[in-house]
């Protein structure tokens, strides 16, 4: 019996959100961006051959190779676990692997600085492979009338958790003489706090969060059974299925497309905002970390307001509005000089990030097979960590042939533009016409 809407289900789900968000706030976008920048590479630098790299260019490079291995596995593991039910064991197996190395980072100190990256890219890569079946559960646990508003309950339930536990973190450093101990080993305790976070809170998520919230009567053992080969094959030939079904339905496909190019752009920003302020405006330390909280904290309040205006406008008008804020952003982010306009930034950026984010999911969710949503979900994540690749290296590359990080700012706005054109082809109804739910039976 299909248990939508259930709250306890839904909790758990949310949960996972709560969870993760400590590694994606505190980890990869706030404390060891700049504490990798300031403390393990340093403001010089370090050379590979001939050729000099600012701390800058290598966490570019390093978040778009962690992008190009998810996108990689994605879309063939989120079919084998549609066939074999194994959203959840997927889920947690990665949760935990992330969390573990994560964790691991707390011993990279000065000079370690491919320690640093290896374990970093280990934790991404696993980070972004369990969010595809963290995605998947959503078109399962909703119906279609509630999916923005659950989608929307998910990330703010994020953006507090994440808050919470990157707020303590940051007491921690702010206030680590009173604890009797370093700014460093302040900075190495909040990075291991959030694995911790991470993989205690998951327990929430493999309590309520049944393998199948749809009711099917799951066949046990059949993933053990099959070997690595078979499931390999039969996720390779579930996922040429998709592919399929993605060509003969157009307008979702230019929806992926449009998703890649404007998520690129958010992406980008959430990944360098905190190595821009440091490395490009010299704030300090401190004030990137206030920064940070902020955005968490009005992006809980974000993801809110715009799954519920979404009721009134369409999910695709209102998500259109949240890309021409971001564009906004982009461009306020090029001029601004001191630690206020960094914080007003910060307040912008937070409004948006959540509504932008929560609509993208739900708009998708709604629209794919919900027997399929692993596959379907997949593909997702290939097209958010194609963004994920691109938006990276061309900041990255920009900054190193200019020398300056603020130029590169600017090249973003040509993602949320495409993103924008591209979203406006995207024709609701025809989705509805079409009714993508019925093509289960090529499967």
């Amino acid at each position: 019996m299909s248990k939508k809407n259930n709250k306890r289900i839904i909790f758990g789900w949310c949960m996972y959100d709560w969870a993760n968000s400590a590694y994606i706030t505190t980890v990869a976008t706030g404390i060891l961006p700049a504490y990798f920048a300031g403390e393990v590479v340093g403001p010089e630098g370090i050379k590979i051959g001939n050729t000099g790299y600012s701390a800058t260019t290598l966490w570019g490079f390093n978040v778009g190779f962690a992008a190009l291995i998810s996108l990689c596995l994605g879309p063939i593991l989120g079919a084998i676990s549609d066939i074999s039910f194994t959203k959840k064991k997927f889920l947690l197996g990665f949760a935990y692997t992330g969390s573990l190395f994560s964790s691991l980072i707390y011993f990279c100190q000065e000079g370690d600085v491919f320690k640093a990256l290896s374990f970093f890219l280990v934790s991404q890569v696993a980070f972004i492979c369990a969010n595809v079946f963290y995605d998947a559960f959503l078109p399962q646990i909703s119906s279609e009338e509630k999916i923005n508003l659950v989608s929307g309950k998910g990330y703010s339930y994020g953006y507090l958790g994440g808050g919470i536990q990157f707020g303590l973190s940051l007491v921690l450093i702010l206030v680590h003489k009173s604890f009797g101990i370093s700014q460093n080993l302040a900075a190495r305790l909040g990075i291991v706090l959030a694995g911790f976070w991470w993989a205690g809170f998951s327990l929430f998520t493999a309590k309520y969060l049944p393998e199948d919230p749809l009711g099917k009567k799951i066949v046990r053992g059949s993933f053990y059974k099959l070997g690595l080969l078979d499931n390999l094959k039969k996720g390779i030939a579930r996922t040429l299925k998709t592919i399929q079904l993605l060509c003969r339905y157009h307008h979702l496909l230019v929806f992926l497309l449009a998703f890649m190019f404007y998520n690129d752009g958010i992406q980008t920003v959430i990944n360098m905002s905190i190595i821009y302020g440091k490395d490009e405006l010299g704030l300090k330390t401190k004030d990137l970390m206030v920064t940070l909280f902020i955005v968490q904290a009005v992006a809980a309040l974000g993801a809110n307001f715009f799954s519920r205006l979404s009721y009134w406008l369409g999910t695709k008008n209102t998500l259109v509005l949240t890309l021409l804020i971001w564009s906004t952003v982009v461009i306020y982010a090029y001029f601004i000089r001191n630690t206020t306009e960094f914080f007003l930034l910060g307040i912008m950026v937070g409004l948006v990030l959540g509504g932008s984010q929560s609509l993208s999911r739900s708009f998708y969710g709604a629209m794919i097979p919900e027997r399929a949503s692993g596959g379907f979900f997949g593909f997702y994540a290939l097209f958010s960590r194609l963004s994920g690749v691109l938006g990276p290296w061309v900041f990255s590359g920009v900054t190193l042939l200019s020398g300056s990080a603020r130029t590169a700012i600017l090249y973003l706005l040509i993602f949320f533009v495409l993103g924008i054109v591209l979203l406006l082809f995207v024709d609701e109804r025809e989705f509805k016409r079409i009714n993508v739910k019925g093509c289960i039976e090529l499967y």
